[in-house]
């Protein structure tokens, strides 16, 4: 192990001591769910974004809300309709009839934690609103481009698709979404803890500050500074082109799989690496972060045929067979 490597944990070590805290403080109000607190915290450190499925009920929102509680910051919720319209999302300018201008209203996507609740009830026009703002984090109103706060992190979540009235989320909006979780029903023991929790309707929600936003800023420096090895950088560009190229691995792949990750995911990967490394204290990235966030980096970016949809194959298989099939440093 170099120096540098040595004093990049030192650092990592320091900085991460919210990490534990914020997972505490997060449990209070939140019974299991732990996989998506630590995707919540890689989303934080690397800019990125998630997309959530699960049915309803299961505390995205309480979710989303209770960080926002942590991080003493805003948070917005946006219920997507089918009549929803892009400057219901982003805004639009607004006449005076007094002085005959127009002036701006910003919508609710200004803010640091934004739910975007259903995003697959909504047509394609009102989910492409979001794309300027998930990727430049910016929205343009008119001829003036505004800012969006830092931290900004959208977590969007959607019901099944097999559900009645969903849409399917266009392929560059998905690719805007750093992971993708699922999310399923609590265990029987986690279920009877929710109802001796929740059971009553005097029941305090709210979580106290345990971060401050300098702290996610110099959070995110120090894991963009954690080490990887060319090893590693090569696993990870083998796990993405494999996604491309799948019969290398299985032959029988490669009538699956419409459309494999684009060079987005590998740099998705390697961001959400260095970021499972920090939040288990490491300043360098091993073969094991990869292999953990990679099913919720290319679930949603390997696009299956309708062959592999009629024998219900999923994307979470496919995946998991990439996994066996490169070769680990």
């Amino acid at each position: 192990m170099s120096v540098d490597t040595i004093e990049i944990t030192a650092q990592v070590e320091r900085a991460s001591k919210w990490i534990n805290p914020l997972r505490e403080e997060m449990a209070r109000v939140l019974i299991g769910q732990h996989s998506l607190v630590d995707s919540l915290i890689i989303g934080l450190l690397t800019k990125g974004h998630l997309l959530i499925e699960g049915v309803p009920g299961l505390a995205k929102t309480l979710t989303v809300n209770a960080l926002a509680g942590c991080l003493n910051a805003e948070f917005k919720r946006i219920q997507f309709t089918p009549d929803l319209l892009p400057a219901d999302v982003i805004g639009t300018l607004i006449y005076s009839p007094q002085n005959g201008e127009f002036s701006p209203r910003l919508g609710p996507v200004f803010t640091n934690l934004l739910l975007a609740d259903e995003i697959n009830r909504a047509p394609a026009k009102v989910q492409s609103a979001l794309l300027e703002a998930m990727q430049e984090r910016q929205v343009t109103i008119g001829d003036t481009s505004y800012q969006l706060p830092d931290p900004f992190l959208v977590m969007a979540t959607q019901n099944p698709l097999d559900q009645e009235g969903t849409y399917q989320l266009p392929e560059a909006q998905l690719d805007r979404f750093l992971l993708k979780v699922i999310i399923d029903y609590p265990k029987p023991d986690e279920e009877r803890s929710i109802l001796e929790r929740m059971g009553n309707s005097t029941i305090n929600l709210k979580t106290n500050q345990i971060l401050s936003k300098e702290q996610i800023a110099e959070s995110r420096i120090i894991t963009d500074s954690i080490y990887i090895d060319d090893s590693i950088k090569d696993y990870i560009v083998s796990l993405v082109i494999s996604t491309r190229e799948p019969s290398k691995i299985d032959k029988a792949l490669k009538s699956y799989i419409r459309c494999g990750a684009s060079p987005r995911a590998t740099i998705n990967l390697t961001l959400a690496s260095k970021a499972s490394a920090f939040i288990q204290g490491r300043g360098f990235v091993t073969p094991t972060d990869v292999k953990k966030v990679a099913p919720e980096i290319l679930r949603h970016r390997v696009l299956l045929t309708y062959e592999a949809e009629a024998e219900q194959i999923t994307a979470d298989q496919i995946v998991s067979k990439i996994l066996e099939g490169v070769p680990v440093p």
